[in-house]
């Protein structure tokens, strides 16, 4: 039977859900759960999309993923792949991984995506260590919402989802645990007190476009990097490769270009090299002060 086409909007949330084969757990310890969650950081610096909950188990993974104009499917088909690499170079193992490919549901309601996200975050209710104390299990972001943790990869975006509680961030996150100790496989239901009151908790969203011209493009980084257009287009020039890679970074995040169609702009190069110089603009943009701020200032 063919598969179905999944339904995706650019400015869709999404719950996205990732289980491995019966046989094979997905996570076999602490540092594989470490290394998905860094491969999904990576992917939000090419995509800056937006997490709101995630929780890993040891067999599947569950997120709260607000695309932020970007593709669903080229995100995690991209952290599988790269995560499945990974995990079988680690183990010596060789064939899939996952059962599937990854699920995910689109979350078009405020009160869904507060229940999805409490039935998330109590996962590891059903681990007897943390029956009592689910919001110390260290892979969910349970713990970050409620400041017993940091977010050591930069992953998250907690107002969204704690304006939902209360704009006070004392009674927020009171209320939120005592909700998200409510969720569980059989009672799923929200129980929630809403407040009206003024905010200190922002909930708002804001989409960036994905579809800009190569040409705009260019035109900003020329003014912005003091380049010219044959800069971005000079091979094996270590002079001007950081300003390719900061190009290439753009096309994959304004343009939801794919690495092939990459090529195709800048002529006579590899997927390969492509990649390469979409991981070194990533880099560049985090890391060096020329270059930071450069995305936020071109989605305005």
């Amino acid at each position: 039977m063919p598969r179905v086409a999944r339904k995706k909007s650019p400015d869709s949330i999404y719950h996205v859900m990732s289980k491995s084969i019966s046989e094979v757990n997905l996570f076999k310890d602490d540092d594989d759960k470490e290394k998905y969650l860094e491969i999904l950081k990576g992917y939000q610096d090419i995509f800056y999309f937006k997490v709101y909950a995630y929780c890993l188990m040891d067999n599947h993974c569950h997120f709260i993923i607000d695309v932020n104009g970007a593709d669903i499917s080229k995100i995690f088909h991209g952290v599988n792949y790269k995560y499945a690499m990974y995990f079988n170079s680690r183990y010596k193992r060789h064939g899939h991984l996952f059962q599937d490919r990854f699920k995910s549901i689109t979350v078009n309601k405020d009160n869904y995506l507060v229940t999805l996200s409490g039935y998330i975050h109590a996962n590891p209710l059903s681990i007897e260590e943390y029956s009592n104390k689910v919001e110390e299990y260290e892979f969910s972001s349970l713990g970050i919402y409620l400041g017993l943790r940091e977010d050591k990869y930069n992953l998250m975006d907690e107002t969204f989802l704690m304006s939902q509680f209360s704009n006070k961030e004392v009674d927020a996150k009171r209320l939120y645990l005592e909700f998200v100790k409510q969720c569980t496989d059989e009672n799923i239901r929200a129980k929630i007190e809403f407040k009206n009151e003024g905010t200190e908790y922002a909930g708002c969203r804001t989409i960036i476009a994905r579809d800009y011209s190569v040409e705009k493009i260019i035109e900003f980084l020329c003014k912005k990097l003091n380049a010219t257009e044959a800069d971005f287009r000079i091979k094996n020039c270590k002079k001007t490769v950081e300003k390719r890679a900061i190009l290439v970074l753009f096309m994959r995040c304004f343009c939801n270009y794919t690495n092939k169609e990459i090529c195709k702009v800048i002529g006579n190069i590899c997927q390969s090299r492509i990649s390469s110089l979409c991981m070194m603009g990533k880099d560049l943009i985090r890391n060096k002060d020329e270059y930071k701020g450069l995305v936020q200032e071109f989605a305005g």
